[in-house]
This record gives C-alpha cells, structure tokens and sequence, in this order.
C-alpha cells in the first residue's frame, strides 16, 4: 500500500467545503435543526476528517451531515448518493475473502477500503435509518456491515431499495459486483 498524506491543499480544503455546504443547505431535511456555521467549526479543526470526507466525495459518496450525536455533538456524515458511490463498486467484503480468491480477484475489499478512507461502513440499522431520509439504492446495492456470526459461515450482507422498500440481502463475502459498493460514515 502507498504512503499517501492525509492532508487536504488549502485549495482542496476550500472546495470541499464550499460542496458540503452546498449539499447540506440543498438538503435540510437530512438534518433539521443544523447550523452549517458549527458544522464548519468543526470540520476547520479537524483536518484529519476533513481528508476523509475529501476521500467519500472523490469516491462518489455525496457525504451529508445526516444528524448529531447526542452525547458527544459530534456531527454524523454519511454517503447520501442516489446510487452506490461509484469508484467503490467490484470490492468484495474482507480481506480474508479477497485472499482467498484464486481466479478474477476483485482490485480490493469493503472494509480494507473503509479503513483507508477513515470511515465505517454501515450497519443494517444505520442503512434503514439513511433509507429514511431518502430513497437510495434503487438501481444498486451497497455492502453492510456483517454480523460476525454471518461472515463467519462465508456470508455478508447488502442494502438495496427496490418496489419502495428496502430489503437486506446476502452473498458470499468473495463476490463482488458492479453494480455493489458501501457506504461509509463519519463523525466530527
């Protein structure tokens, strides 16, 4: 794996957050109640997490904030595309199921990808609850969190949104597909 710097350009930090802001003041339903002001003054303090909100934007993720955490006022960010964020498809699930793969071996894993990113993938409940806010996934799938009693029987779990409801499916954790990627989340 490269050495890569964790650091936005003053330029990039700029752009990012003239496009978060843009997405959070077009989609106020996601977070009643939010200021974009504090959202920023946190964010210009942690440029750590400023780099991985860069990485969920450059991947295709959309990231919106999409609440606060009651105990820490952290503010959660979440990939809000319409569709799987698109340079984050034809991953399997882990690094075990990767390696394991002898033939067509997918360019990388969900969790090996979240963990560079700097973000978590979503559970089943953090997917139902994004699903609340808007309608996701209807052409894609996005990988999920997995129960460690699943994966530990060779399974993973995927989200989708199709006849106006939103279902959560299984495959093996080696397969991937172009039309399957996750999402992440982040809090700041």
């Amino acid at each position: 794996m490269k050495s890569e710097k964790k650091e936005l350009s003053p330029k990039q930090r700029d752009e990012l957050l003239a496009a978060l802001k843009a997405r959070f003041e077009k989609s106020m339903g996601r977070h009643p109640g939010l200021v974009w002001a504090k959202v920023q003054a946190r964010l210009e303090v942690r440029p750590d997490k400023l780099w991985s909100l860069a990485e969920m934007e450059r991947t295709g993720g959309e990231p919106d904030v999409v609440g606060q955490d009651k105990k820490s006022g952290k503010f959660v960010f979440m990939d809000c595309a319409a569709q799987s964020p698109k340079r984050r498809v034809s991953f399997c699930y882990d690094r075990a199921s990767l390696d394991a793969r002898k033939e067509h071996k997918p360019k990388n894993c969900v969790l090996d990808a979240a963990a560079d990113m700097g973000v978590e993938v979503l559970t089943e409940e953090e997917y139902f609850a994004l699903q609340q806010l808007g309608e996701f996934d209807t052409k894609s799938s996005s990988w999920l969190r997995t129960p460690p009693e699943i994966r530990e029987l060779g399974g993973a779990i995927y989200g989708d949104r199709r006849y106006n409801r939103v279902f959560i499916g299984h495959n093996g954790a080696d397969s991937y597909y172009n039309g399957r990627g996750f999402r992440g989340w982040l809090k700041v």
